[in-house]
């Protein structure tokens, strides 16, 4: 017992002397005015008091007032106590418990703290995982892309190669065109508005004229468009550009881009249209301003092809077979800017004439040696045309009214092979 609990039990006796004298003086005055028996009675109340007080001081664990109601009854009154001051039990327990928790507490957070850095860097490890295969399959994307471009290209290479394969089954000697009136009889048909003059029909000119060109996909070098954009065919359906000479168009500029690899622009203009009605007799004049302004923006343009179909009689059906399949025959067409009343005609100037028949005349020759019969002529008439734009200019006219779809458009495999053969110079090596 430390100082402290001294100084309080000294006090309490101190107190209980005090009350002990005052009962006894109260007790004895009791005795002496009212009778032994009533100072009994104080007296052992009083000793009553004095017991609970000391029980309540010196041992407040098993106190229990029975005149406090909110105390309980004895036995659970003693139990609590004994919880309260017994190791383990009681306060010490609830402490105890509390420190515990506290522990637990901290536990827990750094429990939980590890599993979400767990939980986190499972996320990321996933995460990167992900990554990588993301990477890896993009990257073998991208490997079988440029694999599949490669063997696409290869295989256009090829199919190129193939296709632009002519063989000559049928050589046709320059010795033997050297004789002028041999030659016109054979490849040209001379309109009876002009001429046809040794100055400007000769096979040695014509096949020194260098016709090759560099290839370059990356540029326009071919120009087709339509003067008469309104010409159809027997089997035509009306109001159908796809079924007309436009149509056709559409077709020699994707068999001259897919399988050549030439880059192509074609117009699609209807310059043989006013206000809605077919009219052709200006429709020169109206291509003229726009073709000009299309090589103006386009210079690389070397080659122009006003592509037409021919207007013939009725019971006229020219077709030809190549490679087992009806095609139109075509003929080229060259106007020599020469009448027969006027001869050379100067408000219609064409510098490119001979350039302009040399072309033909090498598209034709290897026509003729290549698929004999394909080719009818190549026609001569006094006008210009439009073929002054450039040195290899041509109007080609496919098959006839008389011709069916199937028929011209059969037509347009063979000539672009004879195209690529005198713009590659193909040509020259097989002759």
């Amino acid at each position: 017992m430390d100082n402290n609990d001294k100084g309080t039990g000294t006090v309490v006796i101190i107190i209980l002397a005090v009350i002990a004298s005052v009962l006894v003086y109260r007790s004895f005055k009791v005795i002496s005015s009212g009778g032994f028996d009533r100072g009994k009675e104080i007296i052992s109340s009083a000793y009553e008091q004095a017991q609970k007080l000391a029980v309540k001081v010196y041992l407040p664990q098993v106190y229990y007032d029975e005149d406090n109601p909110g105390s309980g009854d004895f036995i659970e009154h003693v139990a609590q106590t004994a919880k309260e001051q017994i190791p383990g039990m009681g306060v010490s327990q609830k402490k105890k418990t509390e420190d515990e928790m506290a522990i637990e507490d901290a536990s827990t957070k750094k429990a939980i703290i590890d599993e979400n850095n767990k939980a986190i860097q499972t996320k990321m490890t996933a995460e990167n995982q992900q990554k990588v295969q993301d990477d890896e399959q993009k990257k073998q994307e991208e490997e079988l892309k440029k694999k599949q471009e490669e063997e696409a290209a290869k295989a256009k290479e090829e199919a190129a190669k193939a296709a632009s394969s002519i063989n000559i089954i049928n050589p046709i000697p320059l010795d033997s065109l050297r004789d002028f009136n041999y030659l016109v009889k054979n490849y040209f048909v001379v309109d009876n508005n002009t001429t046809a003059e040794k100055s400007q029909i000769n096979v040695d000119e014509f096949w020194s004229k260098d016709m090759k060109i560099t290839k370059d996909p990356s540029v326009p070098q071919i120009l087709i468009y339509h003067t008469h954009s309104q010409e159809t065919f027997v089997d035509s359906v009306p109001g159908d550009a796809n079924t007309t000479v436009v149509g056709l168009g559409n077709l020699l500029t994707s068999i001259l881009q897919d399988t050549y690899g030439y880059q192509v622009i074609h117009l699609t203009n209807t310059f043989d249209l006013v206000d809605g009605k077919e009219e052709r007799s200006r429709a020169y004049d109206y291509a003229l301003p726009v073709v000009e302004q299309t090589l103006h923006d386009n210079p690389s343009i070397e080659v122009v092809i006003d592509l037409h179909r021919d207007g013939v009689k009725d019971w006229q059906h020219m077709v030809t077979e190549i490679d087992g399949k009806p095609t139109a025959q075509i003929m080229l067409f060259n106007g020599v800017s020469r009448t027969k009343m006027n001869g050379d005609n100067p408000s219609l100037p064409n510098p490119y004439i001979k350039d302009n028949l040399a072309f033909s005349f090498q598209l034709e020759h290897m026509a003729n040696q290549c698929y004999p019969d394909f080719t009818r002529c190549i026609y001569l008439k006094g006008l210009r045309y439009n073929l002054h734009v450039r040195p290899k200019s041509i109007l080609l006219e496919v098959g006839a009214q008389t011709n069916t779809l199937e028929e011209v458009r059969n037509a347009m495999e063979p000539f672009a092979k004879v195209l690529n053969s005198v713009l590659d110079g193909t040509n020259k090596t097989l002759q």
